[in-house]
């Protein structure tokens, strides 16, 4: 195991900028997931970690040896694609000591390797068998026994689970993390799904056009965004953003969305004070608005377009005044679509962007 550096890396396609100075520190045994969308730039940082692209510019450390010029052979590392990349004439058991064959590693430690690995995979039974006779669910752990049994100083893994239907990647997934945390070896995994980001991560970077946008553990990227991409793009169903602007009636803070308002107090109405008569965008995700009797207190009216049961949960798409808001609500929730309904916001869970610069301001 050894931690993975990268220092300004940058890689450019001609004119185009793919990935832009990008700094990271991942830790000795830690599982750091690379998030965003597709041309964000997170598997072009991957290939540059193993060696497959050059760097522009900036450097890569492995341990404590730089590695930007060396072939990916010399770094010590194990990727695990989005293919599986299987010999199809080659058992199991040969396709996970191919590697180690070229290598001229002695016969006796890989047996004890391909054996261990088979192990904590599951895969004793299917050792003779070919690639064929296999799930996808098994390939794909093919896969990862094959990089585990080069025993690295670090795993790449490139969306490993995209090719498998939905149940078999919830759980190949938890397999995943068990395996982590029995292995420990430092692993950098990108993936575009915010699900595989937010359960498998120690940390998350969340990338967008080549830049990273923040860098934290799953819960404080979810409830601290560092700006509205990072907001909305965490998160199902997304954050709800209000367009607004901050009043001050009689002492107390107000934002007002569209020709309502809705009073925040706290510690959160005190940094309002130097926003107020400016435009704000209001952050505010589904489970932290409540459907409330119009006398509970101050509150937001709306209709409910469209009712979506989920089974255990209930997911209502309203209007405010011509911007969809979404809400969770309870199973139970009697209502139904059509209604005018009051949302209460609970100020202790909204947050604040500014609209020009879309940053997070509180």
């Amino acid at each position: 195991m050894a931690s993975v550096t990268l220092e300004h890396v940058t890689k450019q396609y001609g004119g185009v900028t793919a990935v832009h100075e990008v700094n990271l520190a991942i830790d000795n045994g830690e599982f750091l997931v690379l998030l965003g969308p597709s041309g964000c730039g997170k598997t072009t940082t991957l290939r540059m970690v193993a060696g497959l692209e050059e760097v522009t510019a900036g450097r890569i450390m492995i341990g404590n040896r730089e590695v930007t010029e060396e072939p990916p052979k010399d770094r010590d590392i194990a990727m695990v694609f989005q293919n599986y990349a299987l010999y199809p004439h080659m058992s199991v058991f040969e396709n996970m000591a191919f590697g180690l064959k070229l290598r001229k590693t002695p016969r006796s430690d890989i047996e004890r390797r391909v054996k261990a690995a088979a192990e904590i995979l599951g895969l004793q039974p299917y050792l003779q068998r070919k690639p064929r006779e296999l799930s996808g669910g098994q390939r794909q752990r093919v896969a990862l026994g094959r990089a585990i049994v080069r025993e690295p100083a670090a795993f790449l893994m490139d969306e490993p689970l995209s090719n498998l239907d939905a149940r078999l990647r919830d759980q190949t997934r938890v397999e995943l993390k068990g395996l982590h945390q029995r292995l420990g070896t430092t692993t950098l995994y990108v993936t575009h799904d915010q699900t595989e980001a937010m359960t498998l991560g120690t940390r998350i970077v969340v990338m967008r056009d080549g830049k990273v946008q923040q860098v934290d553990s799953p819960e404080a990227i979810y409830r601290n965004p560092a700006n509205q991409f990072v907001a909305t793009f965490v998160g199902t169903p997304a954050m709800n953003l209000l367009s607004g602007t901050v009043a001050d009636v009689n002492g107390i803070r107000m934002v007002k969305i569209g020709g309502q308002t809705v009073p925040v107090t706290g510690p959160l109405g005190d940094a309002l004070e130097r926003l107020t008569g400016k435009s704000v965008t209001v952050g505010v995700r589904p489970e932290d608005i409540t459907v409330r009797p119009p006398e509970d207190g101050p509150h937001l009216t709306a209709s409910v377009r469209v009712v979506e049961p989920m089974g255990h949960e209930k997911l209502l798409y309203c209007d405010l005044e011509g911007t969809q808001v979404t809400v969770r609500e309870d199973n139970a929730w009697p209502g139904r679509a059509g209604d005018q309904v009051a949302l209460r916001l609970d100020p202790d869970t909204l947050h604040l962007f500014d609209p020009e610069t879309e940053d997070r301001v509180q």
